[in-house]
């Protein structure tokens, strides 16, 4: 599931296990025990969980369910009651793990993720949606702030079945020319920092990358480890302004989808370190241990709006500015907090909730 980070003010400072925790045998705890390993003993134990996520993070904990804030499209607060896991063990893909208050909200297509619980509640369709920036972005869920054109949309694979949001397979292009890397299958992770590819897929972008840089005035700069590569200039750089145009942008094509292409300047793969130098933000996820997978993360999400629609089964995106979002046909407010938007009419589902 592709986990959006946000803050733990989103729910009480402090759960009470005993009255809030799921029991064992109730359905959404059931969703989560799919093997024999996982059965309960007794119908009232506390509802156990352990999931992984596509970066390889992972969280144990209890289920509990809580009043949940949300901001309606409207301006109005609503706070149904939903399920979500109280974590005690918690690990990390990323060297510097996020502070104690923050978490991982889970917007898969599971039953028990938070989108398919208030689009099983009539509150919304399953729709969800995030836009993400340098000065932080939105989430949405539900259809309301999608524009009825300018969205390009691709197919999710079979694979996005209560796992991940993914679609293939994709072509990579470097300087607007096909590069004879073909078949990828992509998975969309918000959850993930940067972008990773099997090391084939790394090794050949990599060179092609290098490759384009000689005779330009980049030298490796090995003594950097912010991350695995990173070149230096003539001067440390403040801002990717000042070296994005020594690199090609790159983009993905989905063959089976016309104009289906998710288009990444360097701006979109590139980090400027503490030191001045410039890295490369795309890294080999088969070293780390991820496998055949190829994860599009957040660093390349950056300024686009990325929608996964569930019903649909479709995944879709365009390029807008992320720090204020335009609705159609007017001015849209700026976002106020980490979960700020949720489009859908609450007011006819309140009767259900107290």
């Amino acid at each position: 599931m592709p986990p959006v980070q946000v803050a733990q003010s989103l729910v009480d400072s402090y759960i009470n296990l005993t009255n809030n925790a799921l029991t064992c045998f109730e359905p959404l705890c059931a969703s989560l025990h799919l093997t024999a390993d996982q059965q309960c003993e007794s119908a009232d134990e506390q509802c156990q969980y352990e999931i992984e996520y596509a970066d390889h993070g992972s969280s144990l904990g209890v289920l509990v369910n809580d009043h949940f804030p949300l901001k309606l499209t409207n301006g109005s607060l609503a706070a149904p009651r939903i399920a979500f896991g109280c974590g005690y063990d918690h690990k990390y893909s990323v060297p510097n793990p996020p502070p104690p208050t923050a978490g991982v909200l889970g917007l898969g297509n599971g039953e028990v993720s938070i989108i398919s619980q208030l689009s099983n509640m009539g509150i919304v369709r399953n729709v969800v949606g995030h836009c993400l920036s340098e000065q932080g972005g939105f989430l949405f869920f539900g259809d309301e702030l999608i524009p009825s054109s300018g969205v390009a949309w691709t197919s999710m694979s079979s694979e996005s079945i209560e796992n991940h949001y993914s679609s293939g397979p994709a072509e990579v292009y470097f300087g607007g020319k096909a590069a004879g890397i073909k078949g990828l299958t992509l998975v969309f992770d918000s959850g993930s920092s940067y972008t990773y590819f099997t090391s084939q897929v790394y090794d050949s972008v990599l060179a092609l990358v290098r490759d384009d840089l000689r005779g330009k005035p980049l030298e490796d700069a090995p003594e950097d480890k912010s991350l695995p590569i990173c070149w230096r200039g003539s001067q440390p750089f403040k801002s990717l302004r000042d070296v994005k145009n020594y690199f090609r942008p790159l983009a993905l094509h989905f063959t089976k989808t016309k104009n289906a292409q998710i288009q990444l300047p360097p701006e979109s793969y590139l980090i400027v370190t503490k030191y001045g130098n410039v890295c490369f933000g795309i890294l080999n996820g088969t070293e780390v241990g991820l496998g055949d997978l190829n994860i599009i993360g957040d660093v390349s999400l950056q300024d686009k709006m990325v929608i996964y629609d569930n019903e649909r089964r479709k995944i879709g995106w365009f390029s807008t500015s992320c720090n204020k979002f335009q609705k159609e046909g007017q001015s849209f407010c700026e976002p106020e907090g980490p979960l700020s938007i949720l489009s859908g009419n609450y007011y006819e589902y309140i009767p259900k909730i107290f």
